[in-house]
């Protein structure tokens, strides 16, 4: 798979700009060390907290509002574009042609149609809505940015490791505001970089070494011990820095030898029509490994998808990725309905803003944060349910407007995350989680 660029071509390599580079490939004894020095610093040890669990499906670049859950049908055809429109389960609402599989269960879902905000590039608007924090100062779109905590850190910061496995996890990369900013990089989410469609996926530090079972490795295992008891002669309570690494490894080979926390990565035990279900795609299994993350107790994880800054061609484009996109997401929603997950899990499906009105010269759409649409299924939201509109036009929401404070006070108040809380930099300055804490009542149940 190669990796998607927006219209300012970021990769991963920016990340090594802010020295997240580390992050972005760790491993899971690093997400270990830096979670235990997280619960002696503030005290906090790892509990099963609230059982709630938020994926979030950040689709890189800006998508579509008319293309996707917005269509303006009666517009003149510069607007309305080549796509007809479906009917839905909701009287009255339609979606666009490639979003059957959503259309056919849309009285589990619900589509906000009226969030806006003036960050009209990607890095600005990314950090937005990855964060419910507007930037302090202007930022372009090439910016890799994070002036707030993200949705997924605070998480991970609240709520702490579940059942030995880390509490945030992102896929396949980090996305450029999604990290931790303050709370410090303890909180920064787990990569899962590789493809879980590939025959041998594996991740990192969750099994053996490739050739090396469970027994041999236990094996060395206990070498290493005799070894070190000969070695060191300092108590452990005197801090040997060598010593309490051999905590975060024994962490580390307990969840190696745990065959329920290796359970959740064993995506190749999935029933087949499972996997056929959402698609033989890097992204369709990606959404499978996502319910298998839930399942297993991780309270939030952020599938990265990129690809949909179409300033050229959007038709072409989106005839190809939308409609393997869009079966992944309904399966996700119905295999965790199907298995009582639903009711604990909020799926939501994003990007940073929508697009122009008016298709340019090149048939594309340009960036454009007057409008946009978020989905939103699970966790007590009310199916069925059409928030806010947008003009006739599709210019701007004009009715039930919101913001991306509000949406993060959604996720928030979802996962049992107070959103008005006040927090505290390293350098003592008080700082509000949500500057608005105000969810969207109506996906409050």
């Amino acid at each position: 798979m190669g990796i998607h660029t927006n219209c300012e071509s970021q990769t991963r390599r920016d990340c090594l700009r802010l020295g997240l580079g580390a992050l972005i490939g760790g491993g899971l004894i690093d997400a270990l060390r830096l979670r235990g020095t997280a619960a002696l610093e503030t005290g906090k040890a790892a509990t099963s907290g609230i059982p709630t669990s938020c994926i979030l499906v950040w689709m890189d670049g800006g998508p579509s509002h008319y293309e996707t859950f917005d269509p303006k049908p009666k517009a003149p055809s510069e607007i309305r574009g080549d796509y007809e429109t479906i009917a839905t389960k909701i009287p009255g609402v339609h979606f666009s042609k490639h979003m059957r599989r959503l259309a056919a269960i849309s009285d589990k879902l619900a589509v906000v149609r009226s969030i806006r905000h003036e960050q009209g590039n990607h890095g600005a608007g990314n950090h937005y809505m990855m964060t419910g924090a507007p930037p302090r100062i202007p930022v372009g779109c090439g910016a890799f940015v994070s002036f707030h905590p993200s949705l997924g850190s605070v998480t991970a910061y609240e709520r702490g490791v579940q059942g030995g496995l880390p509490p945030y996890f992102s896929m396949p990369s980090m996305t450029r505001s999604g990290g931790p900013n303050f709370l410090g990089a303890k909180y920064a989410p787990f990569v899962v970089a590789d493809n879980p469609n590939a025959r041998d996926f594996q991740v990192r530090d969750v099994a053996p070494p490739r050739g090396l079972d469970i027994g041999r490795f236990e094996s060395r295992r206990d070498l290493r011990a005799r070894v070190d008891r000969f070695r060191r002669f300092v108590d452990k309570a005197a801090a040997d820095p060598a010593t309490v690494l051999d905590d975060y490894y024994e962490q580390g080979y307990n969840l190696m030898a745990s065959p329920e926390a290796r359970r959740a990565f064993e995506i190749q035990s999935e029933n087949e029509k499972v996997r056929d279900a959402y698609g033989r795609t890097s992204f369709g299994q990606r959404c499978l490994l996502a319910r298998r993350l839930v399942e297993a107790g991780v309270p939030f994880v952020t599938l990265h998808e990129g690809g949909w800054d179409h300033h050229v061609s959007i038709f072409s484009g989106l005839d190809r990725k939308l409609p393997p996109f869009e079966n992944a997401v309904a399966a996700l929603i119905e295999d965790l309905d199907s298995r009582g997950l639903l009711d604990t899990t909020l799926v939501v499906v994003l990007g940073e803003f929508g697009r122009t009105p008016k298709i340019n010269k090149d048939g594309g759409r340009d960036h454009w944060s007057n409008a946009m649409s978020v989905l939103f299924a699970g966790c007590g939201t009310p199916g069925g349910t059409v928030v806010g509109a947008t003009d006739a036009r599709g210019y701007t929401a004009v009715e039930r407007i919101l913001s991306p404070e509000n949406f993060a006070s959604t996720i928030y108040t979802k996962l049992g995350i107070d959103p008005g809380k006040i927090y505290y930099t390293p350098n003592g300055r008080p700082t509000h989680l949500v500057s608005d804490a105000t969810p969207i009542a109506e996906l409050m149940g």
